[in-house]
């Protein structure tokens, strides 16, 4: 696997590492020790799966207030999705900052966003499916949304029609959310 640090720190791209023959292919989609050696020791502890049926379909700012917080190690299954993830740590260097990558079937990367993150995607295609991993389970009572188009984080975002569920569509601005993560030196 290859592992990149991206431009907030904590979050990484994942490249696992595939071996191609003329039956098709291999690879480790997750591996603890290989995670470990790069600083990720997340106790993963549930998987979701999506699905996008229509393209420019928006799902997010999404996560969940401590102590339920969680990290999440995403993929693209099928499909394509912009994949984003919002630093929410009040007291950050890069607060209200956001990083996107490209997921895709084809491409096979993966994105690891840890504790105190936003997250948030796209589908760029009809039929696009994503699976996630996190280390905390679903906690209905600490499930937050923040407004996927908050001028104050200014996502760019691919020019295509947005989609959004009635629960996004009503989502508070991140002044209004009460959003509790605070940026720690040990997070640096």
């Amino acid at each position: 696997m290859k592992v990149t640090e991206l431009s907030l720190p904590g979050v990484k791209l994942i490249e696992p590492t595939y071996f191609e023959d003329f039956r098709g292919y291999y690879c480790e989609s997750y591996s603890s020790r290989t995670l470990h050696e790069y600083g990720i020791d997340d106790v993963f502890v549930q998987d979701n799966h999506f699905l996008c049926l229509t393209k420019g379909t928006i799902r997010g700012i999404h996560f969940q207030n401590d102590p339920y917080a969680q990290s999440k190690l995403i993929r693209c299954t099928k499909g394509s999705l912009f994949d984003v993830a919002v630093d929410l740590r009040k007291g950050s260097p890069t607060y209200k900052k956001w990083v996107s990558v490209i997921l895709s079937a084809e491409n096979r990367k993966q994105l690891y966003i840890p504790k105190g993150f936003g997250h948030i995607c796209m589908s760029l295609v009809d039929n696009t499916e994503g699976q996630y991993k996190v280390d905390s389970l679903y906690a209905p009572a600490y499930d937050r949304a923040i407004a996927w188009d908050d001028p104050e984080i200014a996502i760019d975002w691919p020019p295509i029609a947005p989609i959004v569920s009635p629960k996004d569509k009503v989502a508070k601005k991140l002044a209004e959310s009460d959003v509790n993560f605070v940026y720690a030196e040990a997070d640096a």
